[in-house]
């Protein structure tokens, strides 16, 4: 609870919110996945109470991540980009969101199963890729505060961080499938091994 009090706390620092977003790079890759974190913490510091009370309108995890995706979704639009910098209500808008997502994330993931996290993925990842192309190839200026190289390089980004989160989660899906087939094969076998004895 510290921790990401803390870590929320220096994010909206002025040096600290200067220095990130005078980048389109640092602010979507990097001030905005330390604000999830942040809100992952937080949830994590949560008491059973409150999670129990949380879990019953998050069934599934279905809640909580559709509630990150709109999140995302939304702060992946250059427009909202472009007001976070000069409108402050918006900038502090875009905190809480952030930190409601980084919870939503964190209470929702591991009740969601690997179904409604490949749903939730099949939707965030390629609109993060798709947004990454926009970006990448687009010869004009999408958000007016940054400048079109640094536009370019977060879209050649998120292309890249879309591509390497379906691998890593692939990955373990896999892991997952094979570790289920090894247990089950075991207790297929132990009746028969007891049956030798």
């Amino acid at each position: 609870m510290v921790a990401a009090g803390l870590l929320a706390a220096l994010l909206a620092l002025p040096p600290a919110r200067a220095l990130l977003e005078a980048s389109m790079l640092r602010h979507m890759l990097l001030q905005a996945p330390l604000l999830l974190l942040a809100g992952a913490l937080l949830a994590g510091a949560a008491g059973p109470q409150a999670r129990t009370a949380m879990a019953r309108w998050n069934a599934y995890g279905i809640s909580g991540l559709l509630a990150a995706g709109g999140i995302l979704s939304l702060l992946m639009v250059p427009r909202a980009l472009d007001l976070a910098l000069v409108a402050p209500p918006v900038e502090a808008a875009k905190f809480v969101l952030l930190l409601l997502a980084g919870a939503a994330l964190r209470l929702s993931w591991q009740p969601a199963g690997l179904l409604v996290q490949g749903f939730f993925l099949g939707n965030v990842l390629p609109m993060m890729a798709v947004a990454g192309q926009l970006y990448a190839d687009s010869t004009v200026r999408i958000c007016n505060a940054y400048l079109l190289d640094d536009q370019a390089r977060l879209g050649e980004w998120l292309i890249a961080l879309a591509c390497g989160f379906a691998v890593v989660w692939l990955a373990q899906v896999a892991r997952t499938m094979v570790l289920r087939d090894a247990h089950a094969a075991a207790l297929d076998a132990a009746p028969s091994m007891l049956l030798k004895k």
